[in-house]
């Protein structure tokens, strides 16, 4: 089969594709010929042997992958061989063919096509344990999503306004992603290349903060994002794109019943994967029924991996970029 490796840590020009043998599957666990996977901030971080399950080269990247089962373990029950599905591979997904244990297969609804697929595992499931599981959005409530125009911010808005949010405010880095987040569903997104995100957060709450805020950047966007969290509020922090770390002063915390709080879908997919199961279901049911769309920023062919990567470093990127393989 072909696949895309990294055969030393670096910038994208190690992204190299080769020539390997199909893997092999396991008693419980399915073989999937791949149609489309999706491109993460992970898989950047991986290439430079930042990504703390990265392992060491040479290693295939990606997260996820939408595409057809050929084969099935001996002891597998919810699959059989033609099905559509999405799943979380055991070792990367950039590839013809990717293996993947059973209960990290969640079956694609026949009305929903591939490329809508591959796009929203990562994005949506973290983006509805965000919301749902870890920051407890109640019905009315605000909440301010950082980096609000990728694919998890685009994900995030609309999955807020599904769970009964109220006021939802994005925040970006440049001026050319606002409509983006507009066109996800923000009600306010607030450019931080030109204004103080805070102080306008708080502005447009009537002075109470957001109930719930979502920051995948960390460093000083953490600290500021305290600056208006409501009392009883959330922030989760799911990623550190920023390279920096925030700090915060307890006595900040406990006086106004305020969390800080932390989540991981590479760690719930290896220690507790059957958290994943009701992310799925609902994510798949939003998709059918047409309630939640997947923002396709770009698609590239598989062997154009490389310029994929570079688009996503770039931070030009929106909503989800993608790799095809019959692109």
């Amino acid at each position: 089969m072909k696949a895309i490796v990294i055969s030393e840590f670096g910038g994208p020009e190690v992204l190299r594709m080769v020539n390997m043998d199909i893997p092999s599957i396991g008693p419980n666990q399915v073989l999937v010929r791949v149609e489309a996977t999706s491109v993460n901030f992970a898989d950047i971080q991986t290439r430079h042997g930042n990504y703390h399950a990265a392992g060491k080269p040479p290693i295939i990247p990606g997260l996820d992958a939408a595409g057809i089962i050929e084969a099935v373990g001996s002891d597998v029950q919810s699959f059989k061989v033609g099905q559509r599905v999405i799943a979380f591979p055991k070792n990367g997904s950039y590839a013809e063919y990717i293996v993947a244990d059973e209960n990290l297969t969640f079956t694609i609804p026949t009305n929903v096509d591939f490329r809508t697929a591959a796009a929203s595992p990562v994005v949506a499931f973290t983006a509805y344990k965000l919301l749902a599981d870890v920051g407890r959005v109640q019905p009315g409530e605000s909440v301010l999503i950082h980096a609000a125009a990728g694919g998890i911010g685009t994900t995030a808005i609309q999955l807020a306004k599904l769970l009964g949010a109220g006021c939802v405010i994005g925040t970006v880095g440049r001026e050319s992603k606002v409509a983006t987040a507009l066109e996800a569903g923000a009600d306010h997104v607030i450019c931080y290349e030109k204004d103080d995100f805070a102080p306008k957060v708080n502005e447009l709450t009537n002075g109470q903060g957001a109930d719930v805020i979502l920051d995948s950047i960390a460093g000083k966007v953490t600290e500021k994002s305290l600056d208006c969290l409501a009392m009883y509020g959330r922030l989760v922090n799911f990623g550190n794109a920023s390279g920096d770390f925030g700090q915060f002063i307890t006595k900040d915390l406990h006086a106004s019943c305020r969390a800080v709080l932390g989540f991981s879908l590479g760690t719930t997919r290896n220690n507790r994967p059957e958290l994943l199961r009701e992310p799925a279901e609902r994510v798949m049911s939003f998709l059918a029924e047409g309630r939640l769309d997947m923002k396709v920023g770009k698609s590239f062919k598989m062997e154009e991996a490389a310029e994929a990567h570079r688009l996503v470093e770039s931070r030009q990127s929106t909503g989800k970029v993608l790799l095809e393989m019959n692109n």
